[in-house]
């Protein structure tokens, strides 16, 4: 096995498989990634067992066809040294030692095996969905933010995908939630034939990574226990979570007809700036809503309090109600209209937050109790 590639080319792909590849892992190979040479390109091939993560890399000169695999971390450290478009020249040692030279460096890397690489059969029946790059991410990046950490109830955490009707139209619709705050967002898509899944934490992390680096065509496909997306001559395949997703319609308030309306970069500046007093952000914000402005505090038993006050408009007299400021501010952050409309009922219940400028996507928050 012997090629020479340039040095972005290769950096560029092995910059993904870092986000797949298990760091603390048991087996050995899979802290490896596997290079295969062969009818004129090189892949690139990554694993953690629960996701594969396939490129394809054209613009290479090969001298001898082969395949071998090396540590992921070690190579894409190395490579991040080397000066910006150097030709990189691999060969092929012996079975356990890989080549790698560039201008004045010398390295050689160890090698297992490809015996030992796990192998995969790449079988999809369902048909490939064609989806918007931009939207599809956007949908990820709204949703991902109420993904649940809680390994006891694992069919959590992840972003259920399943598809909705409404008004005529179809939509792809994804929904996360950790049971204290719920994130909802749709884009528009033609009928397809489409059997809801739960897309894992890790997956979506790593799929948004791929998607805000590549403005190629994507397309998901999937099966019983696994979905597939294309991205140009990458593939990102994944198993789904086993489990059931709970009926989250239940819990979206149809009937809060409390309506503030805030100034989203003014909420998020003040609170961040009341919550400073708190150390490790467990205190809550506490908001007293009058009709034309909003009181915010965050009072901390060890270190102080913060208050400030903002303009907003409320259709009502006056009301008390606290929140998570971590989960405020994250859901804040990704309302693309200058003003957040919050949607209340009293100081306990469910509250619903609306971005007018993507009616397809909505906010489900807890209050708390100080």
């Amino acid at each position: 096995m012997q090629f020479s590639i340039n040095r972005d080319v290769l950096l560029k792909s092995l910059n993904f498989v870092q986000g797949v590849v298990e760091k603390k892992n048991t087996l050995p190979i899979l802290s490896n990634v596997l290079l295969q040479l062969k009818d004129k390109k090189l892949s690139v091939i990554a694993t953690d067992l629960d996701i594969i993560f396939y490129d394809e890399i054209t613009d290479i000169k090969i001298l001898k066809e082969g395949s071998t695999t090396t540590s992921a971390a070690i190579l894409y450290d190395i490579l991040r040294k080397i000066s910006s478009n150097s030709e990189l020249n691999f060969e092929l040692k012996s079975e356990n030692k890989l080549s790698l030279k560039s201008d004045n460096s010398d390295f050689n890397l160890l090698c297992l095996p490809t015996d030992n690489f796990p192998t995969f059969a790449d079988e999809f029946e369902g048909i490939e969905i064609p989806l918007n790059n931009n939207r599809f991410l956007k949908l990820l990046n709204k949703t991902r933010i109420s993904i649940s950490n809680d390994d006891t109830r694992h069919y959590l955490n992840g972003i259920f995908l399943h598809l909705t009707e409404a008004h005529g139209r179809h939509f792809l619709t994804g929904v996360a939630t950790d049971s204290h705050r719920l994130s909802s967002s749709s884009l528009e898509v033609n009928k397809n034939e489409f059997n809801p899944l739960i897309l894992p934490r890790k997956t979506v992390f790593q799929l948004c990574t791929l998607l805000s680096e590549s403005s190629d065509q994507l397309t998901m496909q999937s099966s019983e226990n696994k979905i597939k997306f294309t991205l140009g001559k990458m593939k990102l395949i994944s198993k789904v979570i086993d489990g059931k997703f709970p009926d989250y319609k239940k819990v979206v308030p149809t009937s809060n007809d409390k309506v503030l309306t805030v100034p989203s970069k003014d909420f998020i500046n003040s609170i961040e700036r009341v919550a400073s007093v708190s150390l490790d952000r467990k205190e809550g914000v506490k908001l007293v809503i009058n009709k034309d402005n909003v009181q915010l505090s965050v009072n901390s038993a060890n270190s102080g309090e913060g208050n400030e006050k903002i303009k907003a408009e409320f259709n009502n007299d006056n009301l008390n109600i606290s929140f998570n400021s971590k989960y405020l501010i994250d859901i804040a952050s990704e309302i693309e209209d200058k003003n957040l409309k919050i949607n209340l009922k009293d100081s306990v219940s469910p509250v619903l937050i609306e971005d007018l400028s993507d009616k397809n996507s909505y906010y489900v928050i807890m209050p708390m109790k100080i």
